[in-house]
């Protein structure tokens, strides 16, 4: 179970880039359409890599379906960030959290035509992930309205499909191969970005003026994140086809840290971070960790 080791320790690694995210690169970043630039850009110093990984061209099949799974990514981080930045977060997150592990199971069952399924206690595992996923990030009184579960569902469908295309790139090429070109689309959809967005362009000037000061922590952020997106990748390669929906069900597990992250930090640097959580949210939020922490045994220990 190599792949569940890897994608608990991509979203502890993703817990650590949401915290700079929200305190530290909120401001100098405003445009969704300009985060998922700056990310698909950086994307192509992969490249870096060609010469000490199994890096070789495909068929002209593979490599198109490796370009638009690319490609598709940007895109995803592009719709995320809007509906973050429309929608409140409680709304957004949990839909988004509960919506894409069903939407990833839904398309694998579809794309294999039925053979591959869950068993009984995969199931179990299955649901107490996605329940604890959506409780972990529920906050009393924001419940979702039609017009975000709408957003949501779009994009939820999108990483759905996302996972699952490039399941199908890691089947047909080595790792490194698919992951490099699967980050080439990546850069190329940052390229559009930039030629055929005017706001893009705007932005980036913008916010190449506040940006001086942050640059190293950006940087380093955007390193870690990459980290974590090989992981996620790795994982997704790792394991069988039928657990790609467990992988998206194992998302709750990065707010889980979050929560421990934010909680430890403001009890020791409460100048820095302060956390304030009721008694009440926090029974919650221990319940919720609890129903993941039980998805996990389940899949550890069957």
């Amino acid at each position: 179970m190599l792949w569940l080791l890897v994608a608990i320790s991509s979203y502890l690694i993703l817990a650590i880039v949401f915290l700079l995210d929200k305190y530290f690169l909120i401001g100098p970043i405003p445009s969704p359409k300009v985060y998922a630039f700056y990310i698909g850009i950086l994307g192509i110093l992969i490249l870096f890599f060609i010469p000490f990984v199994d890096f070789y061209i495909p068929e002209p099949s593979q490599i198109i379906l490796s370009l638009l799974v690319g490609a598709l990514f940007v895109y995803c981080l592009f719709l995320f960030y809007k509906s973050l930045r429309i929608f409140e977060v409680s709304r957004i997150v949990p839909a988004i959290g509960g919506l894409v592990p069903l939407f990833t199971f839904g398309l694998v069952y579809i794309f294999s035509f039925g053979k591959e399924t869950l068993s009984f206690s995969d199931s179990i595992a299955f649901g107490l992930l996605i329940l604890g996923s959506v409780l972990i990030t529920l906050e009393k009184g924001k419940f979702i309205n039609r017009e975000s579960l709408q957003n949501s569902a779009i994009t939820a469908f999108m990483f759905a499909l996302f996972s699952v295309l490039a399941k199908y790139v890691y089947l047909q090429q080595s790792f490194w191969s698919g992951f490099i070109w699967i980050r080439i689309g990546g850069f190329l959809m940052a390229l559009g970005f930039l030629l055929f967005s005017s706001e893009v362009k705007k932005e980036i000037f913008k916010s190449r003026k506040m940006l001086p000061k942050r640059t190293g922590l950006f940087l380093f952020n955007q390193g870690i994140g990459a980290v974590a997106t090989i992981g996620q990748h790795w994982a997704i390669a790792l394991a069988p086809l039928v657990y790609l929906s467990i992988i998206s069900a194992l998302g709750g597990i990065q707010y889980a840290f979050l929560l421990i992250f934010s909680v430890l930090i403001s009890l020791k640097f409460p100048q820095f971070l302060k956390e304030e959580i009721s008694r009440k949210v926090l029974i919650q939020k221990i319940i919720a960790i609890l129903l993941i922490g039980g998805g996990i045994a389940l899949l550890a220990f069957k």
